[in-house]
This record gives C-alpha cells, structure tokens and sequence, in this order.
C-alpha cells in the first residue's frame, strides 16, 4: 500500500485550508443560527384575573401549542430542553363572555417569552369554560410539619398556629368535597428557641380561591433536664378485696422542660395495676401503667415495671 508523504509546505497548506474550513462552517452556522425562525412550543397555562361572581371550570386541556418566532439558537435549545414555566392566561374576559381568545393577549404571552421571543397563535386559540355559581365554604387548617430538635430541647407546650380556619371558594362541584385544608410542610431542624414563623397553605389544584394563604406557627421550645418521683400506684378492679402491692410505689425517671419542673409534682401523673390480668390469666405480677402523665413530657423509665400483689381475705 503506498505512502503518501507531505512536505513542510504541504502540510502547512492542509493545516490552512482545513482550519479556514472551520471558520467558514462557524461562520456560516452562527450567521444561521443568528436568523429568525418560526417554531412550537408546547407549554402549561396559569389562568390569572378570574371573574370575580362565577365559578369556572375549563373545558380544555392544561396546556397548549404556542407557535412563536425566535431566533435559531433559541429553537435549538427549545428542543434540547423543555420550558417548564406557565403562561398566565387573563380571564378578564370571562366577566362579560364565556371564552377567551389567545389571540387577543399577543403582547401579554409575547412579555411572558423569554429572550426576545414573538407569541404569533396558538392551538387552539379558543378557551372555553364552564360556569356555575360561586360558593364559599369555612373548612379547618391541617397544618403539615416536620421538626428536628437540638440534642437536650425539645416541645414544652401545645404547637398553636392561626388562623385554624380557612375560606374555600369555587365552584359547588369543587367544594363540596372539600373537608379541611392543608399547608405546606413546615420543616425546621436544629430548634434551640422558641419559633415563630409562616407557612402557605397548599396551592388549589383546581380552580378555588383559598382565604388566606398564610399561617402563623408557634411553638413554644425549651431545654429538658430529668426529674426522679416517687408515684403510688393505685389498684383497679379489685372488686372490693384487700389488695396489697409490693411495693405500692414506683420510681419515674422522666424529662421535662425548666418551665414545666417545678409544676410536676405525684398528682400528675396515677399509675396503675389492673387486678383483671390476673383474675382472666392468673398473671403472677402486674404490669404498672400510667392513665395519667403529662403531656409534653418523656418517660424515661420505670423502676420496676412490673408489682407484686397479695390479695387479703
């Protein structure tokens, strides 16, 4: 097989033309790419301004075609990526007609494009919706949260927040079957203090307006130190015996916060050992449990978790 081989010249000849080749193919793909196009874009739509007295529901999809003119870089990377922004449709209309038209928001789709983009139609065009009254309705709040304490807080009171209560308002067909309300999940970690803080509440996924969208959080934090009682522990259904525990108290090792120390005292809690486990199984101990204990408060443990008992005749 012959070998071709090049002189310095030669070589330097090819390295001129090949990377003169290059230029003009940049050259010529820039200039290209630098032109206006006409294109598609398939996006979501928002439905802003509602008719303030009716309910509607559309009767199209929640998306459309728009064909747009725009340059060729913008419609290469149309097509590299997808553009996950809605467009925000007025429904002003609606107050006097029951469609909308596209095309009459030309300069109000163009400003939502992004880079310069033209908006020239869309598919469809024509927006069509359903009308019904519009009704409201008072539901509660479920309020949605996830909190991470600091090593040694923790919660040392009820978690309020307001309002409690939301308005719903809509069409009948789409609140009716709305119970209650959630928010967003409020997520905080490392709670050292007190908080108090907003939340949304959840975005419709149907055409309802939600009043208001905000809830104020508080939650009373603190630090937790441990505290050791002695707790007598009462006997239940003993069916009038004389019933002897042993021993007739039981050592608590519990953790509570600073403000809440002082205030525990034995009448906070009542410990018990129901006789009825051993009157059905004839168990030879009886396990100690509590009816009452304070809330926002941590057992630790108890000592011993289990009694004896003599039963006197």
């Amino acid at each position: 097989m012959p070998v071709f081989k090049l002189s310095r010249i030669e070589r330097r000849r090819l390295t001129v033309f090949f990377t003169s080749m290059l230029i003009a193919i940049f050259c010529w793909l820039f200039f290209t790419l630098s032109n206006r196009y006409p294109y598609s874009l398939h996006v979501r739509i928002n439905y802003v301004d509602p008719p303030f007295h009716k309910a509607f529901r559309p009767l199209n999809d929640d998306s459309i075609t728009l064909n747009i003119e725009g340059t060729g870089w913008q419609l290469l990377f149309s097509r590299l990526r997808s553009d996950s922004t809605p467009i925000n449709i007025s429904l002003k209309r609606l107050n006097q007609n029951q469609l909308v038209l596209l095309s009459e928001q030309k300069e109000r789709i163009s400003s939502q494009l992004s880079n310069g983009k033209k908006f020239i139609s869309a598919s469809p065009d024509t927006l069509f919706f359903d009308f019904s009254k519009r009704v409201t309705k008072k539901v509660p709040v479920k309020l949605l949260y996830r909190l991470a304490f600091e090593k040694g807080f923790g919660m040392s009171g009820p978690l309020t927040f307001s309002p409690d209560s939301v308005i719903v308002s809509g069409a009948a067909e789409d609140v009716k079957s709305i119970n209650f309300w959630e928010t967003e999940i409020f997520t905080m970690g490392l709670v050292e203090s007190n908080i108090a803080s907003k939340v949304n509440t959840k975005k419709p996924a149907t055409n309802v307006d939600v009043i208001p969208q905000q809830v104020k959080i508080k939650v009373p934090v603190d630090v937790f130190t441990e505290k050791v009682l002695d707790i007598p522990v009462k006997v239940l259904n003993d069916q009038n015996q004389e019933v002897r525990l042993l021993p007739e108290k039981v050592k608590v090792t519990l953790l509570t916060s600073l403000r809440n120390y002082r205030s525990l005292e034995r009448d906070s809690f009542l410990a018990v050992a129901d006789l009825e486990g051993w009157q059905k199984n004839r168990f030879p101990q009886l396990p100690v449990v509590f009816k009452k204990f304070p809330a926002y408060t941590r057992l630790v443990k108890i000592e011993p978790q289990v009694v004896d008992f003599i039963i006197q005749k």
